[in-house]
């Protein structure tokens, strides 16, 4: 795929306004519809991730959860308990793809490196995909989930729920305004102090039910917790990086797992913007963060809130010699221009009443109302694309420790 086309996005999309969605999410949750507006939902993978969105799902009026597949079988009792016992359960994805012929889209919350089959087939189907990010394992993948989301006409939408968040498109649209100047660099942070294991019952599942240790299945950090800061990066700069440098180790849990414990990602961008990455598993210092530094400011966005922060004024003016001679400044050290501006809480974003909201729930509500009225989703199969392949260079610049150029893997759009 050219590079024109991963730089693609949807203007309709984009045109969304902050208000528009969270006034749309507010009306789906309270309104009855008509019977021909009732959605029937399938879900192909029903673990936490499946089990939760499922839940979302159903908040919404006249949207139903009506075939549950999963390869382990306590999952069918789990799903059961938020559908309903006579939901029908599957092991084999393509049998309920047959059988559940009153589907209008499915969730896909599959383990990543079954993703592009998942989705792929479901949209060839004919229906409607809300896939769980990151996108795709591969490159290929990515390229196909695209190529079907066209062929079929259906709606695709990656689960980027930060692009819902009412504070993130606010910071957003300012930083476009120029509030904050250019943005010349992101940092973001997603540290924890958890193992990312989860219990087992017998020795055969580990691979099974801790997937997201093993590269058989996973990109690890970047691509499940990475891939929504590398969203927002992109979203940002308004483009997908030229090329990236990575590095990660197991370093804290010596226990046969296989993806890195920490990874560190430096993506450059082609207006020479940087956006640097880091996730720690083994320490909660910083926890999650994305800073954005421009030349007028810089703005923090965290889990649950955001704050713009300015820049005074610089200043030339001389160190004053007696703070040299008492060793306090050296003519490097030393901020002329007054106290620090990230520190103190910065301005807040403020979000009116009745605006904000979770995320996740906001990014579902609004594949709902895509798939009721043909709108474009916000997070479309080009957003999904661009996190995707970009979360795929970085881990291959992570693997082999080196720097990795987009061009010799995603062609220039020449």
């Amino acid at each position: 795929m050219k590079r024109r086309e991963f730089v693609t996005a949807s203007a309709a999309a984009a045109g969304t306004s902050l208000l528009g969605l969270d006034a749309m999410a507010e009306t789906l949750a309270k309104r009855r519809l008509s019977p021909q507006d009732e959605i029937n939902v399938g879900v192909i993978g029903v673990g936490s991730r499946g089990q939760y969105l499922m839940r979302l799902f159903l908040r919404i009026p006249d949207v139903r959860v009506t075939a549950l597949c999963d390869v382990y079988e306590p999952r069918f009792a789990e799903g059961r308990e938020i559908t309903g016992e006579d939901t029908p359960v599957y092991r084999d994805y393509r049998q309920m793809l047959d059988a559940a012929s009153d589907l209008d889209g499915v969730i896909v919350a599959s383990p990543l490196s079954f993703h592009g089959e998942h989705m792929v087939t479901s949209l060839e189907r004919g229906l409607h995909v809300y896939g769980e990010k990151a996108m795709g394992y591969t490159l290929d993948d990515c390229n196909a989930i695209v190529q079907a989301t066209r062929d079929s006409g259906r709606l695709f939408q990656t689960g980027l729920q930060y692009r819902y968040a009412p504070w993130y498109r606010e910071a957003i649209e300012r930083i476009r305004t120029g509030e904050i100047g250019r943005v010349t660099h992101v940092y973001g942070y997603w540290h924890r102090n958890y193992n990312w294991r989860r219990p087992v019952p017998e020795p055969s599942l580990e691979r099974l039910i801790n997937w997201r240790l093993y590269k058989e299945f996973s990109g690890g950090l970047l691509a499940e917790l990475g891939s929504h800061q590398i969203d927002v990066a992109n979203w940002i700069f308004d483009e997908v990086p030229t090329s990236v440098i990575g590095t990660g180790a197991i370093t804290f849990y010596h226990d046969g797992r296989e993806t890195c414990d920490n990874v560190q990602a430096v993506f450059t961008y082609p207006s020479g913007g940087t956006h640097v990455f880091s996730s720690i598993i083994g320490n909660h210092n910083v926890g999650y963060q994305l800073n954005i530094y421009g030349t007028g400011g810089s703005v923090k966005l965290t889990l649950e809130d955001g704050s713009f922060y300015y820049e005074p004024a610089r200043a030339n003016s001389a160190v004053p010699q007696e703070l040299i001679e008492r060793g306090v400044h050296t003519s490097a050290t030393l901020s002329t221009s007054g106290d620090m501006p990230y520190r103190g809480p910065g301005l807040p974003i403020e979000i009116p009443d009745g605006q904000a909201g979770n995320p996740n729930f906001l990014a579902v509500a609004s594949f709902v109302e895509s798939v009721r009225n043909g709108t474009r989703p916000f997070a479309d199969e080009q957003v999904g694309w661009n996190s995707a392949v970009t979360v795929a260079l970085g881990n291959e610049a992570i693997r082999g420790k080196r720097y990795v150029e987009f061009a010799d893997h995603i062609g220039t759009g020449e």
